[in-house]
């Protein structure tokens, strides 16, 4: 026979059993509303290169191109997955100091973003189709300072031009897409000159390939690709073009 005593010590872990499944329960519920809902990158939608071409006037037949937008595993591997990328690099660019560490962009405070330094070539695809995949798969251009779940002005969007032309083309570009309302909100992108570029620790790079099986990846990257894939089939390579493959 169990006495007063016994029981209530009982009842108390009963009490606080249900309360611990209570708060499970909705946790849970919490993190299937969050997975259900569709990513950003969902939305993704054609849009029409720009109306300008850009002159083929870099050196060797190379061109260089550094885009900011979001986190930067899920934009390096759109661009990874590009055809005529040659290289797409994850690293830092806009602030100081010189070549920072993850966790000094990721305080804040350096003013540098999480951006992809992309190498192309020109005979194969313009840097105005980067433009068009930049704007309509790899980010959302009308999110302030944030995309998906990160927030903070190292996840902003923004173009860091390497020639005057890059940046007279990017802010023609964005001019004709917010004239013809193409997305439901104004376009937040920044463009300014880049003044130099520090690649990410190596742990970053590839990371989207590397990880596919990552929560993060599998619910906010992987649709980016398949968006790449589906909207403009003439310009996605199933075989990405990764860092790690040229350093062998």
């Amino acid at each position: 026979m169990q006495t007063q005593s016994s029981r209530v010590p009982r009842h108390a872990l009963r009490t606080a059993g249900a309360a611990l499944g209570l708060f499970l329960a909705v946790l849970g519920i919490a993190v299937l509303f969050r997975l259900a809902r569709p990513a950003a990158v969902e939305l993704a939608r054609p849009i029409n290169p720009p109306l300008a071409g850009l002159p083929d006037s870099t050196p060797g037949g190379i061109g260089r191109a550094v885009f900011a937008g979001g986190c930067f595993w899920g934009v390096q591997a759109v661009f990874q997955h590009t055809l005529g990328v040659t290289s797409a690099v994850s690293g830092y660019a806009g602030g100081t100091p010189a070549a920072p560490s993850y966790e000094q962009v990721s305080s804040g405070r350096t003013g540098h973003a999480e951006s992809v330094e992309i190498t192309f070539d020109p005979k194969q695809i313009s840097f105005g189709r980067l433009l068009q995949i930049y704007f309509s798969v790899a980010h959302d251009p009308t999110q302030l300072n944030r995309q998906g779940p990160d927030g903070g002005t190292q996840y902003r969007s923004e173009i860091f031009a390497t020639s005057d032309a890059q940046q007279r083309a990017a802010e023609a570009y964005i001019a004709e897409l917010d004239k013809a309302r193409v997305f439901p909100r104004p376009i937040v992108t920044k463009v300014e000159p880049l003044r130099a570029f520090y690649p990410a620790e190596p742990y970053h790079q590839d990371f989207a390939t590397l990880h596919p099986d990552s929560p993060y990846i599998a619910h906010y990257d992987l649709p980016k690709i398949a968006n790449l894939k589906n909207l403009y089939p003439e310009f996605y390579r199933e075989q990405a073009a990764l860092v790690g493959d040229g350093q062998q």
